[in-house]
């Protein structure tokens, strides 16, 4: 981690203690918004709207891959349905196939 870094962690650290001290005593400060406030307030508006963005994008990125992901194993469930009603319909065949052959037999013998 680069010393920027750090000091910014630093900051984080020290603004989300600040806060929780304040909410510790005042219940009317909201818990929920107070990340996003302390990331604007040490970062700035600019930085932490860029990182918002990146993790909206994030977001998005994991949606679209997990899209992706149920369309394949759809397709996937749906090519084995067909190679097991192809195998279905072939043992069936096969079997229609002995019968038959059974039968011409058996007419043989007689």
């Amino acid at each position: 981690m680069t010393s920027e870094a750090g000091e910014i962690m630093e900051k984080l650290k020290e603004k989300k203690a600040e806060y929780e001290a304040i909410a510790s005593t005042d219940s009317s400060v909201n818990l929920e918004k107070i990340d996003n406030r302390i990331n604007t307030e040490v970062l700035g508006p600019e930085r932490y709207g860029r990182i918002a963005q990146m993790q909206a994008n994030t977001v998005e990125q994991i949606i679209e891959v997990q899209r992706k992901y149920e369309e394949l194993q759809q397709q996937l469930r749906a090519e084995a349905a067909d190679r097991e009603a192809a195998t279905t319909a072939r043992e069936a065949a096969a079997a229609a196939r002995e019968a038959e052959a059974s039968r011409k037999y058996d007419e043989l013998q007689l």
